[in-house]
């Protein structure tokens, strides 16, 4: 049996139009929405600004409170779109997540 709130996880590089489609997509499915890079440290917000890339330990902590917020949400179902792209953070993004979440992968288009 499908779940009525689900938890779906809206993926892409930036420009891919993630955050753009993940509103539209909750706001259809009445669901909340989370962008993902709100829940960046303040050192990784730095680290971007400067124009340097995240590495696997920057991204770390972010995946797990994107994680948290997700099992927050478990009830009630949201839509959150984020830049995880690696099969490792989906790892992350969905542990302990009893329905497992949903994955939307977006490409950018030229």
């Amino acid at each position: 049996m499908k779940s009525k709130n689900p938890i779906i996880f809206v993926m892409g590089v930036s420009g891919s139009g993630k955050s753009t489609i993940g509103k539209l997509l909750a706001e259809e499915l009445s669901l909340e929405f989370y962008d993902g890079d709100d829940y960046h440290p303040e050192v990784n917000v730095k680290k971007m600004a400067d124009g340097n890339p995240l590495d696997d330990d920057d991204r770390q902590g972010w995946l797990e409170r994107l994680n948290v917020l997700a099992i927050e949400n478990t009830k009630n179902g949201a839509v959150i779109a984020c830049s995880a792209l690696k099969t490792k953070y989906r790892t992350i993004l969905q542990n302990g997540i009893e329905k497992k979440a949903k994955f939307c992968l977006l490409e950018r288009f030229f």
